[in-house]
């Protein structure tokens, strides 16, 4: 039975190992062949790929992957949080030194 070429990219997706992927498309066409009854058509084909998604999302469930992401995403805010500080120290001091300058070229 051939695989779909997007195969990979929803392995990816799923997080899915590649091997274990093919194991749930033939699981699929499997289950698609004993549901419609037919083979080749495009019933077939649309009960093969929704059965390998619902099989997908179920393995996914089961995978005990970190999500990592999130995660990186606070520590870059977090390790950017003392620059901007300092930015806005500096942005602030240059405002009330400018400030400062005009005021004392209006009273002179």
């Amino acid at each position: 039975m051939n695989m779909p070429k997007s195969l990979p990219w929803y392995a990816r997706k799923a997080g899915v190992p590649i091997e274990r992927a093919e194991a749930l498309w033939r699981q699929a066409v499997r289950h698609a062949t004993a549901d419609t009854g037919w083979v080749g058509n495009s019933e077939y084909w649309g009960a093969a790929m929704d059965r390998f998604r619902q099989l997908l999302s179920r393995e996914r469930t089961t995978l005990c992957t970190p999500q990592v992401l999130p995660f990186l995403r606070s520590q870059k805010r977090l390790m950017r949080a003392p620059i901007e500080v300092i930015n806005d120290v500096a942005v602030l001091t240059m405002r009330h030194w400018h400030h400062y300058w005009t005021q004392a070229r209006r009273a002179a």
